[in-house]
């Protein structure tokens, strides 16, 4: 019958979910700089990727309002 595939696709869905796991663990593991740990969200990443262009340091949000 048809439930006679769903143990096949649990295990090659845990396969294929295996490998973002790791390297998200990887990653954290190795890269443990204020800047990454500092945004937790996508828009908060933005935010430091623009801070670091406009002041050079991506480690303390500084804002727009800092701009000299």
């Amino acid at each position: 019958m048809w439930y006679e595939i769903l143990p096949g696709c649990a295990i090659m869905a845990v396969c294929l979910m295996i490998p973002g796991i790791a390297t998200i663990h990887i990653q954290k593991f190795t890269n443990k700089k204020m800047s990454n740990s500092a945004a937790h969200t996508m828009y908060q990443h933005h935010l430091l990727a623009r801070d670091r262009r406009l002041f050079g340091d991506g480690k303390q949000p500084k804002g727009l309002e800092n701009i000299n």
